[in-house]
């Protein structure tokens, strides 16, 4: 699905230039469940932008899904994101004025789809919240605001879904269930998964870690000790 070849991303900031990303080369296979640690500043933030066609290299190629990212246009990154790409956000980024429903709907409206409410509810019920789509995100605890967030990057049905920080602001029971949701996506529905995180505790739920220091890849290794987060359940929605 994605293929990196000698990525480098660098920032000019007045005289200054900064290499956020050094040659970075790496294969993510179609249905993979993969992490990717490393403190701030380190680049993974950088590479998430990259991956999800928010960004381009400054040099090297993105191939993702056979398509070499930096020779497409605007509005194609815009496409492939809409169609290809869910995003998942530590903050959650919910509008505090929409229902959880209506927050899930969006992405829907902007492509101008139809049955937008009847897929915003299945997309809800994938992750055990479909009684709370008349709830505003103030009315929700912070596990239910994400899984609202989830089930908006699930409603366009993307075949890749980029998880940055997922359980960041969360306690340790309510992040467990988080990843049962996004590994249950990951194993049952096929989507290939990357999370961002410097949680060492998060990345054992994954499948392989990809480690990150001052731009460059360290390590890049199968987790052979991958733990199975319970299934998805109704507690604590």
């Amino acid at each position: 699905m994605i293929i990196l070849e000698n990525i480098s991303k660098i920032y000019q900031i007045g005289e200054v230039s900064i290499n956020a990303l050094k040659n970075v080369s790496l294969n993510i296979e179609s249905g993979e469940m993969v992490s990717v640690m490393g403190s701030s500043g380190s680049g993974k933030s950088t590479l998430m932008n990259i991956l999800g066609c928010l960004d381009v290299p400054t040099e090297g190629d993105y191939l993702f899904e056979g398509e070499k990212i930096q020779d497409l246009s605007e509005n194609q990154l815009a496409d492939i994101r809409s169609s290809n790409i869910g995003f998942i956000f530590q903050t959650y980024n919910l509008l505090p004025r929409l229902t959880a429903l209506s927050n899930v709907e969006l992405p829907l409206l902007y492509s101008g789809e139809s049955s937008t409410k009847e897929k915003s509810l299945k997309a809800l019920g994938k992750v055990g919240i479909a009684d709370r789509g008349n709830h505003k995100p103030a009315e929700l605890s912070g596990g239910q605001q994400q899984r609202v967030g989830i089930a908006r990057a699930l409603v366009k049905n993307p075949t890749l879904i980029l998880a940055d920080e997922p359980t960041g602001n969360l306690d340790s029971k309510t992040s467990i269930e988080i990843m049962s949701i996004l590994q249950d996506l990951n194993i049952n529905s096929g989507i290939t998964v990357i999370v961002v995180t410097h949680e060492p505790e998060i990345a054992t739920f994954t499948d392989r870690v990809i480690s990150f220091r001052d731009g460059e890849i360290i390590s890049d290794e199968k987790n052979l000790n991958r733990i199975l987060a319970p299934q998805l359940t109704e507690v604590n929605k």
